[in-house]
C-alpha cells in the first residue's frame, strides 16, 4: 500500500544537520532572479560577496543545497512514485533574519495526510534551529500525489485566503528565464521533471516546468522589492498554494493588496490568459 496514514502520521523523519554559505544565498538568489538589473542598489544586496541578504524562502534550500541525486518520496507508511508527485504548498516563518552563512538542525515530521480521492496530500512540518538551539525558522508544506488517494482518510480543511474587493494595491509583471529551471536546480532540486524532456512528458507535461518553489521565491522577492524597498530583514513569513505550473521563459502577474501586516498576493502566467500559478499567498512584515 503507498499510503498507510495510521504509520505515517507524526512520525518523524531523522534529523538533518547541514551548513550554508554565503556563496550558496548569492547562487540561490540567482536561480530566483536576482541580479536582472546589476547595477541597481537592491539587486546588488542578494549578490555582494560579504553578507548578502536571504530571504526567508531560501529556507527552503537550505538544509538540501548541496544534494546531487534526485529526490525520493519515501517516508515511513508512504511510497509514491516521483513522476505522480507536485508540490501542493510551501509556508515558511522565520524567527530572526536568516544568517548569510551557518549550521542548522532540522527535525522533520509528518503532520497531516488527506485524501482527495484520486489525489493524496502529505503535509509536513519542519522545525530548524542552530546548532546552540535557537530557533532559526519552521517550515510547514504540501505534496499532491496524483492518484494515490481513495484510502478513506478525511479531505482536509480548507485555507483559502479572502481577497478584498477591490483593485490591488500594487500589480507588476515579472519575467522568468528560459533557462530558470537548469539554473534552481543547481540549488538542491534535481527533480528531472524540471530538465528532462522525456521524463516531463511521461509526467503530462508538454516539456519542462518550473520548480514551484522557485517561482514561489521569485515572487516572494518580487514583492519585498516593490514594496518593502528590496529590505528582506522586513519578512516574518511567506506562504503560497502551488495552483497551476510555469514554463521557463513565461512572465508572471503579480497582483498585491495590503492588509495591515500582510500582503495578499495573486500570481498569473501573462502568456497563457493569465493561468493561475500561485494562489492564497501572503507575506507578513515583521
Amino acid at each position: 500500500m503507498p499510503i498507510d496514514p495510521s504509520v505515517a502520521v507524526g512520525a518523524e523523519l531523522p534529523a538533518q544537520e547541514f551548513e550554508w554559505s554565503s556563496t550558496d544565498v548569492q547562487l540561490y538568489n540567482l536561480g530566483i532572479g536576482a541580479g536582472s538589473h546589476p547595477t541597481d542598489a537592491g539587486e546588488l544586496r542578494y549578490l555582494r560577496d560579504r553578507g548578502p541578504q536571504v530571504l526567508p524562502t531560501f529556507a527552503t534550500v537550505a538544509a538540501t543545497f548541496h544534494q546531487v541525486e534526485p529526490p525520493k518520496v519515501s517516508f515511513p507508511g508512504i511510497e509514491i512514485d516521483l513522476a505522480k508527485v507536485v508540490h501542493g504548498s510551501q509556508e515558511v516563518t522565520v524567527h530572526a533574519p536568516i544568517p548569510a552563512s551557518g549550521k542548522g538542525r532540522t527535525v522533520t515530521r509528518i503532520a497531516e495526510v488527506w485524501d482527495k480521492d484520486k489525489a493524496a496530500v502529505v503535509v509536513q512540518e519542519s522545525v530548524t534551529e542552530d546548532l546552540d538551539g535557537n530557533p532559526l525558522w519552521t517550515a510547514r508544506s504540501s505534496i499532491f500525489a496524483r492518484g494515490e488517494g481513495g484510502f478513506g482518510g478525511e479531505r482536509g480543511p480548507s485555507e483559502s485566503v479572502e481577497y478584498p474587493d477591490r483593485e490591488p494595491d500594487a500589480e507588476f509583471d515579472v519575467p522568468t528565464l528560459p533557462q530558470q529551471a537548469l539554473l534552481y536546480r543547481l540549488c538542491g532540486d534535481r527533480n528531472p521533471l524540471h530538465s528532462d524532456p522525456e521524463f516531463a512528458s511521461a509526467a503530462g507535461f508538454p516539456a519542462p516546468i518550473l520548480h514551484g518553489l522557485c517561482t514561489y521565491g521569485i515572487v516572494c522577492k518580487a514583492v519585498t522589492d516593490g514594496l518593502l524597498n528590496a529590505d528582506a530583514s522586513r519578512v516574518k513569513g511567506f506562504r503560497a498554494r502551488f495552483a497551476g505550473v510555469v514554463f521557463p521563459g513565461e512572465t508572471l502577474r503579480v497582483r498585491v493588496w495590503n492588509d495591515g501586516d500582510r500582503k495578499l498576493v495573486t500570481v498569473s502566467v501573462i502568456e497563457r490568459d493569465l493561468a493561475p500559478a500561485l494562489a492564497d499567498v501572503v507575506l507578513t512584515v515583521a
